[in-house]
């Protein structure tokens, strides 16, 4: 791999920079905005350090109970997202692969609503179940489909991108109709949750919808770098991978298992996201070169910041109201996939 330019091997330090300071914003503004210094004091305080808190009650009431787990759930699915882009398009050798195009985010959707409409029907789910079963049944919907649409892709032992984006597309529509006829079961407010559900949002984050996400993502966050030689060598052909002496198809079916258990977690803990998974990665390659040692962890680091400057957003814009993320993220994301498209035509 060739060296990655000043600019590049400097990128992960400025990103974490970024991400602690959107981290900050995150807990500090709001319709109820805080001062800078009070709501560092007060995240402080909420960590264990002994300061003086006597005027901080407001303060740790809102970041403690409101902002601090939506914060830490937006830079977890940020992560997740854009790690698991990396991961899709190092495995189809293309920088327009995202697990959206191919399927996953759909079949993690339908089979979240699934739980989310079923639990309702059948005399409802108990509130510590409801996050576990959303994660699992968003885990299997999206693990269905990645398999369904990879098998369609194979032939003679070779995978087809176009067919495989082809075949994602399909079912990706089949999966909306699955959801529109949960939608059509739905009570009126099973019919609520799941609209803004499907439109993507941080709203109603708690400490109980993270765990699970949480314990996925770190394992999602710990296995893919172990992954980045690999995906290294699968930049060259499949052929030149397997002459390295990587085992090419243990590999895919690896990174699909992975893709659909991140992306799953991701969509049962936050709706559907869009394009977080296609610009992030895209962007960064841009600035690292395509070594996954360092596309990996910066990939994580962007997509964690994008997602909590978006939330951001998404509160203040039309504050005391909130748009929906994936809304934002499809309007930022969609003109995007659309210049990658021209750029690749001429």
């Amino acid at each position: 791999m060739t060296t990655p330019p000043a600019s590049g091997r400097a990128l992960i330090p400025a990103l974490l920079l970024l991400l602690a300071l959107a981290f900050w914003l995150a807990l500090a503004l709001g319709p109820l905005s805080l001062p800078l210094g009070d709501s560092l004091r007060a995240l402080l305080r909420l960590a264990g350090l002994p300061l003086d808190g006597s005027d901080l009650a407001q303060a740790e009431l809102i970041i403690g109970q409101i902002r601090l787990p939506r914060a830490l759930l937006a830079l977890v699915v940020g992560a997740v997202l854009a790690l698991c882009g990396v991961a899709m398009q190092g495995l189809f050798r293309n920088p327009l692969a995202d697990p959206g195009l191919v399927g996953v985010s759909s079949g993690a959707a339908l089979g979240a609503a699934l739980a989310i409409v079923g639990g309702a029907l059948f005399g409802g789910t108990p509130a510590w179940l409801v996050p576990w079963l959303l994660s699992a049944c968003a885990f299997a919907g999206g693990l269905g489909v990645t398999a369904l649409v990879y098998r369609l892709g194979r032939r003679d032992g070779q995978t087809s991108v176009a067919t495989m984006l082809l075949a994602g597309i399909a079912l990706s529509a089949l999966a909306g109709a699955g959801i529109g006829l949960f939608s059509y079961l739905a009570d009126d407010a099973t019919l609520r949750t799941l609209t803004f559900w499907n439109l993507g949002s941080l709203n109603g984050a708690s400490y109980a919808r993270l765990w699970p996400l949480l314990l996925v993502g770190s394992g999602v966050a710990l296995w893919l770098p172990r992954r980045a030689a690999a995906l290294n060598a699968l930049l060259l052909g499949e052929s030149e991978a397997r002459h390295l002496g990587f085992e090419v198809e243990r590999l895919k079916r690896e990174l699909v298992l992975c893709t659909a258990l991140g992306v799953g977690a991701a969509v049962a803990a936050a709706g559907m996201i869009g394009f977080v998974g296609l610009v992030v990665p895209h962007l960064v390659r841009l600035l690292t070169g395509p070594d996954h040692r360092r596309l990996l962890p910066a990939a994580a680091l962007a997509g964690a910041s994008l997602l909590l400057l978006a939330d951001l957003a998404a509160r203040l814009l039309l504050a005391p109201a909130e748009l929906p993320i994936g809304t934002l993220t499809a309007l930022l994301g969609a003109p995007f996939f659309l210049y990658l498209l021209l750029r690749e035509r001429f």
